[in-house]
């Protein structure tokens, strides 16, 4: 179903009110941070003055955390599986090598190269028994994320992240600049818990009438350290637009630190509702150098 504009409003007031009561606990608790402000991407911070890796996968909710300044940490899924189902139409998608290589250029900002090695998608219609497929390179998309708090020491952080997608003269490209902006926020429950959130918006081509629509992202992802080296997560997300019908999901799944500076994670998403894809599957891995 569509989301009606009250919602929409009402999901915009709750949000406001939420990252104001958190400016609001940050006023009024200052931190002593660290003074890393000479660092940069020819001047990297020392191995001992590093904060503690933080990635933007493998949950659906991004990091407030930048890398730090003159370091280079690399994302990447091994493969990532999508499946959906509905009436006589059935749609798969296998995208291999997805990559997010990222470089800190100052203590709070980094910068974000994301692509995917190589993405195929089947749709066949079980009526005719008829297959469509697409295979190859998919769009290229940059990132810049800020961190405005919290990166080096804290309860809260929050970072703005804009973003612009490069299109690719492939099969998989709708041919169109896109973009928009993510804003994560991260709180830190106790040593083991914490919780992160994120609205996002699109602004992204609709193919049916030649213009561009905004789409909304909202997420929540409750972390748990259930070792020194073991951790779960548990996520919702939410995705509605003017155009499209609202999807729910969930996602869930565990990341191993082998080192501080190499984890791997496996997961799975599902759909909560008619419109949101029925399934999904993914692993990869995060390291830092």
């Amino acid at each position: 179903m569509l989301i009606p504009s009250i919602q929409l409003r009402h999901l915009a007031i709750i949000s406001t009110l939420t990252l104001s009561m958190i400016i609001s606990v940050h006023a009024k608790s200052p931190v002593v941070i660290p003074d890393k402000s000479s660092y940069h991407l020819f001047n990297p911070t020392p191995a001992d003055q590093m904060r503690e890796m933080s990635t933007d996968r493998p949950d659906t909710t991004e990091s407030p955390y930048s890398v730090d300044a003159g370091h280079y940490q690399l994302e990447m899924s091994f493969f990532d599986y999508n499946r959906d189902h509905a009436s006589s139409l059935r749609n798969e998608a296998w995208a291999l090598g997805l990559m997010n290589l990222k470089v800190g250029l100052s203590n709070n900002t980094d910068l974000q190269l994301v692509f995917n090695s190589y993405t195929e998608e089947r749709s066949k219609d079980t009526s005719n028994n008829i297959t469509d497929k697409v295979s190859g390179f998919s769009d290229i998309t940059l990132r810049l994320k800020t961190n405005l708090w919290g990166n080096d020491g804290g309860t809260t952080a929050l970072a703005l992240m804009p973003y612009v997608k490069i299109p690719t003269d492939t099969e998989l490209s709708n041919g169109k600049w896109e973009g928009g902006l993510i804003v994560p926020l991260g709180i830190a429950i106790n040593d083991r818990v914490s919780l992160g959130l994120m609205i996002e918006a699109d602004y992204i081509s609709n193919q049916e009438s030649g213009g561009y629509d905004f789409e909304w992202l909202h997420t929540a992802t409750l972390g748990i350290g259930l070792t020194e080296k073991l951790s779960m997560y548990v996520e919702l997300v939410g995705i509605a637009g003017t155009e499209v019908d609202y999807q729910a999901l969930f996602d869930g799944g565990l990341t191993f630190a082998v080192t501080d500076n190499l984890i791997f994670d496996a997961g799975i998403r599902v759909g909560l509702n008619d419109t949101a894809p029925d399934f999904g599957v993914f692993t990869g891995m995060s390291v830092r150098f």
